[in-house]
């Protein structure tokens, strides 16, 4: 089943269509499933590539992936965190999500690192030797 994406041109929206065969492609009208409208054009649409774990991980790990990373700029490193996550697939808590957040929002870490002493465990913030100040 083919799957194309329109831009209606009545609400200004994007809308995937899914067709039956692809000869209906050609010869059934379309009509907006969001306002109904039937101004629809089509789009060229986006381009997916499945990837294994291994492939996706080997890429996090080429420098040339990172070439916006500034170590030095707390949205830098919340950015980079994010995208991180969002490649290992892992839901990281909420405590990642608010200290992503935060750096996101331009926060220093040193001052995410005093406000959240629980952060690393046991050693509290004096043993973030491994965490924000190492990316």
């Amino acid at each position: 089943m083919p799957v194309y994406e329109y831009r209606c041109r009545d609400c200004k929206r994007r809308v995937s269509i899914f067709w039956r065969t692809f000869s209906d492609v050609d010869t059934e009208s379309i009509t907006c499933p969001r306002c109904g409208g039937a101004n629809l054009i089509r789009l060229i649409s986006r381009v997916r590539m499945v990837r294994s774990e291994e492939s996706r991980l080997d890429a996090l790990a080429d420098p040339s992936e990172l070439p916006d990373l500034d170590e030095n700029d707390p949205k830098s490193l919340g950015r980079w965190m994010r995208k991180m996550s969002a490649e290992t697939g892992e839901d990281l808590g909420p405590e990642f999500n608010e200290v992503v957040g935060r750096l996101e929002a331009g926060e220093d870490p040193e001052s995410i690192e005093k406000s959240m002493p629980d952060l690393m465990g046991e050693g509290g913030g004096n043993d973030f030797g491994s965490g924000l100040d190492d990316l």
